[in-house]
């Protein structure tokens, strides 16, 4: 019987045993039209891998899952495999280099890029938490191959290989080249991998994306059908006394916002006058905000987001930033905003302005937009001239902020 693998022709964890099959000299034959979703729910597969997983390699002594067991198999069919190095010390820098292959590159391009194909649910700390480990990965791994060119020793092995497929998830469908271009050293190894010719016999022509997949919009859940409802004989007129009972309209339920006493400062007198002052900003909306503020029906709070200190990509900070905004949709009518990303280099600060209804912060807008625990919120005092020059400075962008350069600046209104 030949090796079989159950896995689509896409599959990155299905290369890694066809390369290292094409180094072994081993024949393994990948199965025909393999339909993730389908092929791998028949009874048959299931008997193989009760839980679905792909791939799964059919031996004549039974099956094995496990994308990195299953390349370890096929290496180890063949007696004294270089792909496991020529010592007992490169066998285990190979395991070691396989292990973080695994646990440090693909665990977190895959937490990166599945929510943002709509797989799992998209959360911005998840992304950024994500994004700063592999960046860390990256460097460790860049730093190691500026004086070596392969994994361990001076030839392919099976780290090599399973490290090329767990980078190619990334470099095709979400590390593009202003990403990658951190790592010179990782670049020259990747594209040196994919181009030797079994590789290449695999993988086809490689291609690093030009953009990174968008944001899913928050869909809402279906809902259930109702069950059919079976059609009455004859209409059956209600009783006088209970029609006017089951007719007189419900109240509709108003915010506690919409029930404070009137304010005069009206809210879209103040984002009119903003969006329309394109010159001397200073002496016309920063005086006309102040002459419109209330203090008894509006609150100013500063913002800072607490953890900057992993702000390390610009594009994920900015995204993180109009993540945010777009979640505080439900506030438009009663909040204005200035969200500042500052800096030139990494780490970026995130300190915002905000302009709310209400002598607090809304307590629906706190419960509702999660992004609100992640910054430190502190109550403006108008009364202290240094503040308020704060706030006046926050709101017309000034560069520099606090000494530094801004990499942009966002308004909610």
């Amino acid at each position: 019987m030949a090796l079989v693998l159950h896995a689509g022709n896409t599959n990155k964890n299905a290369f890694k045993a066809l390369i290292a099959a094409e180094y072994s000299g081993v024949q393994v034959k990948l199965v025909e039209n393999f339909e993730m979703g389908v092929s791998n729910k028949t009874p048959e597969f299931l008997k193989m891998n009760p839980i679905g997983k792909v791939p799964v390699l059919e031996t004549p002594d039974g099956p094995i899952s496990e994308s990195n067991a299953i390349a370890r198999y096929v290496a180890h069919l063949k007696e004294d495999n270089p792909l496991y190095g020529s010592s007992s010390i490169e066998y285990g820098q190979v395991e070691q280099w396989i292990d973080f292959a695994s646990f440090e590159i693909d665990a977190n391009v895959l937490r990166w890029f599945i929510p943002r194909i709509g797989f799992s649910v998209y959360l911005s700390p998840i992304e950024e938490a994500s994004i700063t480990a592999l960046k860390r990965a990256l460097r460790a791994l860049n730093t190691y191959l500026a004086s070596n060119t392969f994994l361990v020793g001076q030839s392919v092995t099976l780290a090599d290989i399973i490290m090329t497929c767990n980078l190619s998830l990334g470099f095709s469908q979400i590390m593009t080249k202003s990403f990658t271009s951190e790592f010179p050293h990782v670049e020259r190894y990747f594209w040196t991998m994919v181009n030797q010719p079994k590789f290449r016999k695999v993988l086809g022509d490689v291609k690093q994306t030009e953009t990174i997949p968008p944001i899913p919009s928050a869909k809402k859940p279906a809902q259930p059908k109702e069950a059919a409802k079976p059609k009455p004989k004859a209409p059956v007129k209600p009783k006088v006394e209970d029609t006017a009972e089951e007719e007189a309209p419900k109240p509709k339920p108003k915010n506690s916002l919409d029930l404070l006493p009137p304010s005069k400062m009206v809210l879209d007198d103040w984002k009119r006058l903003y969006s329309n002052t394109k010159t001397n900003f200073r002496e016309v909306a920063i005086k006309g905000f102040w002459d419109m503020y209330d203090p008894e029906g509006y609150s100013l709070w500063f913002c800072d987001y607490k953890y900057n200190d992993e702000n390390m990509i610009s594009f994920v900070t900015l995204n993180k930033v109009g993540g945010f905004l777009q979640r505080m949709d439900l506030a438009r009518k009663y909040a204005f905003g200035k969200m500042l990303i500052i800096g030139s280099e990494p780490p970026f600060k995130v300190k915002g302005l905000w302009l709310f209804r209400g002598p607090e912060i809304p307590q629906f807008v706190m419960e509702e937009c999660y992004d609100m625990e992640l910054y430190e919120w502190t109550k403006v005092d108008i009364s202290d001239e240094a503040q308020k020059e704060r706030v006046n400075q926050m709101i017309e962008d000034q560069e520099p902020f606090e000494g530094e350069a801004l990499l942009d600046a966002k308004c909610f209104k």
